[in-house]
C-alpha cells in the first residue's frame, strides 16, 4: 500500500518507506509531515515489521521544507510553521525513538530536513552522487527535525558548527569519513545494499537491538554511575527474555540463532 506523499512496502519483515513527491524534489509540505508521522506510528506498532529502511523518489533524497509553504502563509507564517515543524519531529521522534533499526538509504542530495532525515538512521548508506547541506541560514531560518541534537553527536562540535552555520557542501565520501554517515555504495547498488543491511537487522535479534538504541541514545544525557546502573537491569532483563534465550541456546549448541520465532 502506499500513501500519497510516502509509499510504504513490507517485505521479509522490513518495512520501505520512500519520500514520493520527486516533483517536488522530496520537500517536506504538511502532507509529507502528516504522512511520516503516519507510517512512523505504524512501523513502530507493527510486530510484522522488524526492521525500517527510509528512502527518496527520483534524482533526491530530499530538499527538506517546502519553502513555497512558508513564502505563501503570508501574517500567519509562524503559527504553520511551527504546525509543520511539530508535526514532523513527532514522525522523526518515533523512527528515532522505536524499537526498530532504521536503515537510511540516501538515494541523492539532502539539505535541511532532508540532512536531518538523512542521518536519523541507526545505518545510514548514501549514494555516491549524494551530498549534504544545511542550508538553513542561508535563507535566514535555523534548523529542525533534530539536525542540531544529531549533528555534534555525530561529527563533533565544531564540524556541527562550520555545516551548519557556512552551509558546506558535504560530498558522501567526505560525510562517511567524518562519521556523517555509515557508508558510501554505487549509485547503481545503494536500493542492493540497504535492503541486504535491512534484511540481516530484520532477522535479528529486534527487542535487543530496539534497547540498545535507547541505551545509546541515552548515553550522553546520563552520568557514567546512571547508565552502568541502566545498562546492567538492561542486559539481566535481555538474558531472561526469549531472544536471550535463545542466542545463549544457539552460541552453546554451535548453531545459527532463530530470532524470527522467538
Amino acid at each position: 500500500m502506499s500513501d500519497d506523499a510516502i509509499a510504504f512496502e513490507l517485505r521479509d519483515g522490513v518495512a520501505w518507506l520512500t519520500l514520493a513527491r520527486p516533483e517536488r524534489r522530496n520537500a517536506i509540505g504538511p502532507e509529507m509531515a502528516r504522512a511520516l508521522q503516519v507510517v512512523a506510528d505504524r512501523c513502530a506498532d507493527d510486530p510484522a515489521v522488524r526492521c525500517v529502511v527510509l528512502t527518496g523518489s527520483g534524482r533526491f533524497f530530499s530538499v527538506g521544507g517546502d519553502v513555497d509553504v512558508f513564502s505563501q502563509a503570508g501574517g500567519d507564517v509562524e503559527a504553520i510553521v511551527l504546525d509543520l515543524a511539530q508535526s514532523f519531529h513527532a514522525g522523526v521522534h518515533r523512527l528515532a525513538t522505536m524499537e526498530k533499526p532504521l536503515v537510511t538509504a540516501i538515494n541523492g542530495p539532502a539539505a535541511g530536513a532532508g540532512l536531518s532525515l538523512a542521518i536519523l538512521g541507526d545505518v545510514a548508506i548514501a549514494a555516491a552522487s549524494a551530498h549534504f547541506t544545511s542550508a538553513y541560514s542561508a535563507i535566514g531560518l535555523t534548523p529542525d527535525g533534530g539536525a542540531s541534537w544529531w549533528l555534534p553527536r555525530l561529527v563533533g562540535l565544531r564540524r556541527a558548527q562550520e555545516i551548519v552555520l557556512t552551509n558546506r557542501r558535504v560530498d558522501a565520501r567526505e560525510a562517511a569519513a567524518i562519521g556523517l554517515i555509515t557508508r558510501v555504495a554505487t549509485d547503481e547498488d545503494l536500493a542492493a545494499t540497504a535492503r541486504e543491511v535491512a534484511v540481516a537487522l530484520a532477522n535479528g535479534p529486534t527487542r535487543a537491538i530496539g534497547r540498545c538504541r535507547s541505551l545509546l541514545l541515552a548515553s550522553s544525557e546520563r552520568d557514567l554511575a546512571t547508565h552502568l546502573a541502566v545498562e546492567a537491569r538492561s542486559i539481566a532483563s535481555a538474558a531472561a527474555g526469549s531472544e536471550g534465550k535463545e542466542g545463549v541456546n544457539a552460541f552453546v549448541a554451535k548453531r545459527p540463532a532463530d530470532f524470527t520465532a522467538t
